[in-house]
């Protein structure tokens, strides 16, 4: 067996000198144990090399290690940022790692036309106009578009929708817009809401009342009775933004509050977001914690990987110290452009924002392992009842869903210890012209032999979490039969799976388990784990559903246009408005085609060309 342990590492400090960098403690497979980044990489793996000393969990893991990889950097920066970017990419087993890291939606006050449209963002920040956020969730921004429309009265409707309309919508015969779009006020009164909207959302919330409460008032001195009480139920709805957030502190006008709280080798780290002294509201992460990592390694980890795609705010006001908080200051600094400050603070207002969001990692740990507890037992019980070798660790449901054949999509979901995975789903648009419409079959094949390709062509040695210890599949005896044949051709053969079909009368609770090769089997009426195979399936059903409803309305959106290179959104809405239909653009002259405002010579030959066979 090949030598393991310090004496290995030992063997690597003659070919390392005092640069910067980041190593890799790599297993007898191969397999990555652990990525860090250091100042002085002779210093930092001299100190793996001693036999003694170590914390159980840094033993163990120099234990584990038969070789080790090196890349030196030119700053101890471009160090820290490498190491994020590889514990995200190879996910090593003794790192802290995060693994639920979405983008946030922003509110954006869109400036490509004279009446401002306000609207959730989410994604690269392209379009022209004034981003608001990060908000923590969807909830979060919708309430406060909710409420802004009350108050501001500005548009949410498409240009395109906007340009089209000949009456006012709904929104404005409910008092949520100034009707623009047919003229019912002045692009001047417009822009003043627009600005209204713009203080709050910088947090001027004074202001914009004190001017509100004035105008109340001298509608009302003008016998203006409607425009008064219109304006009250303007001020009355702004005054509810305010008092809906629960967190509003005078001090603090942008920050993000970080608190980590942890528990029998579990963590739950709160972001609470600060803007314009508002809460913007908050969100739970649990990170994997790296096989027994402190509190310090948490939070210096978490910081690290959570703004690897996000811009940091001015202020990061922390629960726990991290290791090296000027470093991890001057990388956020470099990414934002802008200082980055980075605090624990001790006492004030500070505080009493980090007191609140460590109050709320406590109190979401406690329910986040409750809920494990009993997915545990569930799992337990799944494994017992199907006959598996250990509880499963990720089960991969699949489900397909069309009208008739059309618009056919694959689905996957994924469960496991922590519940539904939901970052892990995945939909399949069928692509194989051979495959019949409406033949299931044929759409499961295409599904589960693009999903295990692609499986066998990343992670062949199964290192990786990635690979299911049970399929669950939607159908009786042929399905499953099916299925295995299709894993047999792919020479994937030990992963167990499940056909889950109604029983008799198609009721639930009457549901039967196939089995390739065995008898079809039945859970007692009431079993737990009957619930959570039931609750699995319905999961992959609504995912499949929601997905085909995606591509079909997509489709129905779609014109021959789409298909025409060079033709994007802006010059097909041009074409259309011009032509009145994608027909009468097929069918036009190229004469015709170049008198259309926007289209190029060019243009206007490449799509006389598309349509006549040219």
């Amino acid at each position: 067996m090949a030598a393991t342990g310090h004496e290995i590492i030992q063997s690597y400090l003659k070919t390392l000198d005092n640069s910067p960098g980041v190593y890799r403690m790599l297993d007898q497979k191969g397999a990555v144990l652990y990525v860090g980044k250091a100042r002085n990489l002779l210093a930092r793996v001299s100190s793996y090399a001693r036999p003694q000393g170590h914390s159980p969990r840094i033993a163990r893991m120099i234990r584990d290690t038969a070789s080790m990889m090196f890349l030196t950097t030119r700053t101890e920066t471009e160090a820290l940022l490498l190491e994020q970017n590889l514990i995200k990419q190879l996910k090593p087993r003794y790192n802290v790692l995060l693994r639920d890291d979405k983008s946030f939606p922003n509110i954006l006050v869109s400036k490509e036309t004279g009446f401002p449209q306000i609207k959730k963002h989410r994604g690269a920040k392209k379009e022209k106009g004034e981003y608001y956020g990060p908000f923590a969730s969807a909830g979060a921004v919708n309430r406060t578009l909710n409420q802004l429309q009350k108050v501001f009265l500005l548009r949410n409707c498409s240009d395109a929708t906007f340009e089209s309309r000949t009456r006012p919508c709904l929104l404005y015969q409910i008092k949520r817009c100034s009707g623009p779009c047919v003229g019912l006020i002045s692009e001047e009164a417009y822009g003043d809401l627009v600005r209204d909207a713009e203080r709050f959302l910088k947090g001027r919330t004074t202001k914009v009342q004190a001017k509100l409460a004035d105008e109340m008032r001298q509608a009302s001195a003008d016998l203006e009775f409607e425009r008064a009480a219109a304006l009250r139920d303007r001020l009355h709805a702004l005054t509810f933004v305010q008092g809906s957030q629960a967190i509003n502190p005078q001090g603090v006008s942008e920050a993000d509050v970080i608190a980590l709280h942890m528990d029998g080798g579990q963590a739950c780290v709160q972001v609470f977001f600060i803007r314009a002294n508002q809460n913007w509201g908050n969100r739970d992460y649990y990170p994997r914690t790296g096989a027994g990592a402190g509190a310090t390694e948490v939070m210096q980890a978490f910081l690290g990987q959570f703004y690897d795609n996000k811009e940091p705010p001015r202020l990061l006001l922390l629960s726990d110290p991290i290791e090296d908080p000027e470093l991890m200051a001057a990388a956020l600094s470099d990414k934002a452009g802008r200082k980055v400050e980075i605090v624990v603070p001790q006492r004030g207002e500070k505080k009493e924002l980090v007191a609140g969001a460590l109050r709320n990692a406590r109190e979401s740990l406690a329910r986040k392992m409750s809920e494990t507890a009993t997915q545990a037992k569930l799992l337990s019980g799944l494994a017992e009842a199907f006959d598996l070798d250990a509880p499963p660790r990720r089960i991969e449901v699949y489900d397909n869903s069309h009208i008739q054949g059309a618009h056919a999509v694959g689905a996957m979901i994924v469960a496991g210890p922590d519940g539904f995975l939901k970052s892990q789903y995945r939909k399949f648009n069928i692509k194989d012209e051979e495959v019949t419409p409406g033949d299931d079959f044929g759409m499961m094949r295409e599904v589960l032999t693009r999903r295990f390709k692609r499986l066998l062509k990343e992670d062949p040695d199964r290192r990786t979490e990635s690979w299911p210890d049970l399929l669950l599949i939607d159908g009786g005896a042929g399905q499953v039969s099916a299925v295995h044949e299709i894993m047999s051709d792919l020479g994937v053969e030990d992963v167990p799976m499940l056909g889950v079909a109604k029983g008799v009368d198609r009721d639930q609770g009457k549901e039967e388990f196939h089995r390739f090769g065995g008898r079809p089997f039945a859970l007692r009426r009431g079993d737990p784990v009957l619930y959570f195979v039931q609750r699995m399936r319905d999961e992959a059903h609504r995912f499949a559903i929601g997905a085909h409803r995606q591509k079909r309305s997509k489709a129905i959106g779609a014109t021959p246009l789409d298909e025409v290179p060079g033709v994007g959104a802006t010059r097909k809405r041009a074409l259309l408005e011009h032509f009145g239909s994608a027909k009468a653009v097929a069918r036009a002259a190229l004469s015709d085609l170049k008198a259309v405002d926007g289209i190029s010579d060019t243009l206007a030959e490449t799509i006389y060309d598309h349509f006549h066979g040219g």
